[in-house]
Order: C-alpha cells, then structure tokens, then sequence
C-alpha cells in the first residue's frame, strides 16, 4: 500500500496504482518474484527492442479502445484536456493540457513545480540510504565534477505514475543547453520496485540538462526513463533563453521520474514538501504551484 498526502486538502490518500498486482509480483517477497527478479527481468529492463514493442503498440489507432477505460478507472478529470480527441493511447498519454488548468505562481522569487507528481523534497541532500542501500550523487550523475559541485546541495524528486499528465516544464527563467544522455536499462520507478533497490535511479535511462539561471545559480534537471519509457522528448530550443512555466519536454508511455539538484543554499523548498519528506510522505501536487524561494 503506497500513501502520500494530497497538497491541496492535507489529507493522506491510498495511491491506485496502475498494474499493481503485477509490480508485486516481479518486486515482491515470494519465490517466483526472487526468481524472477534475478534472472528474466535484468534481461526485460535492459532490453531496448521490449519497450520499443510496448510502446509501437500503444502508437496503434487500435489502442484508443484502451483510452475511456483508463480514464475511468483512475477518475481523470476530462475538463482539463486541450484536445477533446486522440489517435491512440500514447496521443492520450502524453496529452497537453488547458493553460488555465495550471496557474503558474509569478512571484519572481519563487520557483515552480515542474510536472504533475508525488515529491519528495530534500533540503540538504549528498547521500541516502533505503533499506540500507546507499544512493550517491556520483552514481546517479556519472560525472565527478558535477557530483563534487551539488555535494550538500537541494533535491526535489517527482513521481509521474502512468495517470499523472506527463508534460514537464522549466520551474523557473534560465538558459538551457542540450540535454546529455547517460544510456541505462528501463526498471519500475514505483516506490515497490525503488524500496527493493534503490540504484535503479541511478542506473536507469536519463537525460540531465545543467541550467543557468538567475535566481537559483546552476541547477541540474534530471528526466528518468522508466518501465516502456523507452522515449524522453525534449521540445525546448537548446543555447537559448527558457521561462518559467515553458514546456520542456514529455515522457511517452509508461512511469517515470524527475530530479533537480541546486547547488547548497542556492533554493528553500516550501516547508510542506519538507515536512512531508520527514514524515515519510510523497506530496501530490501540480505543476505550476510553489516549490520554493530564493533565500
């Protein structure tokens, strides 16, 4: 059972989790699952023609029988949608939505969130354990400099499930070069598979973008490829000037996950995302709210 507290109304929810059921099969306890963790999933995730497959099938105008089902099961609200029609499942999924959906906080101090997701918020961030597994800033960046730079520095990691709009955006101005691409296998993000090992993060497909902005000095944007996220889009114009709000790019089908790392005192996340990190809680939130000012 995954909690995490809705932003808007405090509450703690029970998250619905797509596929769940098969999540605890390859990620659980029981000796099927050990069986198949060790042996046919390396060979699933690493596998780049698997997800390929999975996601030509979602591209198929037959998929959009897929769509109404979907919706229903997870309660998406269809008011929100730019489009009243889509070609298949993964021209709903990776859908654009009304612009008056999600308000962009303008307070020029501020940064915003970049996508819909559930957050965790870390203040000051070089290293943590999961069940005794360590995650460092060196694995997850595959780059010495970068990793000593941000040591100690912030972090903000958003979940994106499969029913979450699946745009991400700049969360504040800036100047964005070409995102670099660190190659890697395509595991669960779900926090069933992250609980189980950790250095999925850091090994799975990613796209890290270092940013200069104004407000908060060098940050790094980091997008995570997950399961039948073979694909991350990038739709900005790289060398030029971003702002706050842009669009930055889509994931296609699948789960997946966002990290942006500050440099240490450079940002101070909004004290609920703090707190709901301390408690154990993922935050549920939209993109444009406040994640934090400059100090």
């Amino acid at each position: 059972m995954i909690q995490y507290i809705e932003r808007k109304t405090g509450r703690v929810c029970i998250e619905k989790v797509f596929g769940e059921k098969t999540l605890g099969l390859l990620y659980g306890d029981g000796l099927f699952s050990k069986i198949f963790y060790y042996t046919l999933l390396p060979f699933l995730a690493h596998s780049a023609l698997v997800s390929r497959f999975y996601g030509y099938l979602q591209k198929l105008p037959s998929s959009r029988s897929k769509i109404e089902p979907f919706i229903q099961a997870y309660g998406i609200d269809q008011s929100e949608f730019a489009a009243a029609e889509f070609r298949s499942f993964n021209d709903f999924f990776t859908r654009k939505l009304k612009a008056e959906c999600r308000p962009i906080d303008q307070d020029p101090r501020r940064a915003v969130l970049p996508a819909d997701g559930r957050y965790l918020a870390y203040h000051v961030f070089d290293r943590f354990f999961v069940k005794g597994q360590e995650f460092s800033l060196e694995s997850f960046l595959q780059d010495p400099v970068l990793s000593r730079r941000f040591a100690n520095g912030s972090m903000l990691i958003a979940r994106l499930c499969p029913v979450d709009y699946h745009r991400f955006h700049f969360p504040c101005d800036g100047v964005a070069p070409s995102a670099k691409l660190i190659n890697g296998p395509l595991y669960s993000v779900n926090p069933i598979a992250i609980q189980k090992r950790v250095a999925i993060l850091s090994e799975n497909k990613r796209m890290v973008t270092e940013i200069d902005t104004k407000a908060f000095g060098t940050m790094l944007y980091v997008e995570i490829g997950a399961t039948s996220v073979g694909t991350i889009r990038q739709t900005y114009q790289a060398g030029t000037p971003v702002h706050k709000g842009q669009e930055k790019g889509y994931f296609e089908f699948g789960g997946s996950c966002i990290v942006l790392l500050f440099e240490k005192g450079r940002i101070a996340f909004d004290p609920d995302l703090v707190l709901n990190t301390k408690k154990g809680y993922e935050t549920l939130c939209h993109f444009g709210e406040s994640m934090g000012i400059c100090p």
